[in-house]
């Protein structure tokens, strides 16, 4: 198989998979909501993430961390011969995901800067750190 291709096949294996690892956290999270918030509305997400804890935004960072972490490494894991390319690349488009959603859900702006600096790229890079190494051992 030739190089590009494996690569662009490690970019959409590791976006499909580390987007269903951040979806499986978010919704643990939703179940940690009071039963009367509506999670299948932005605004009753918003509106009760105003009043709430700083606890109900761990879930968030975790799944958007998280996600980044898996898709990086899997795409590191899986790639040919950019290995850190393409965990940039899951990063990328985990980041414009979490750009997305500080228009989509009001968020402190505390949260938002840990979210947008942490949680993407250096985790996409983690992870291909991870992948690399568990390579070079096999």
């Amino acid at each position: 198989m030739k190089p590009i291709v494996r690569n662009i096949i490690a970019v959409v294996v590791g976006w499909f998979i580390g987007g269903f690892v951040n979806m499986s956290i978010i919704q643990i999270g939703f179940s940690q909501y009071p039963k009367d918030v509506d999670v299948e509305n932005y605004e009753a997400i918003g509106t009760f993430l105003e009043s709430a804890g700083y606890v109900y935004y761990l879930y968030p960072f975790m799944a958007h961390a998280a996600g980044a972490l898996v898709g990086g490494f899997l795409a590191a894991l899986i790639s040919k011969n950019r290995k850190m390319g393409t965990a940039l690349i899951i990063g990328g488009l985990f980041f414009l995901g979490g750009v997305t959603m500080t228009f989509l859900l009001p968020a402190p702006a505390w949260f938002v800067a840990l979210d947008l600096i942490v949680a993407y790229f250096p985790m996409a890079l983690l992870g291909a750190v991870a992948a690399k190494k568990l390579s070079r051992k096999s």
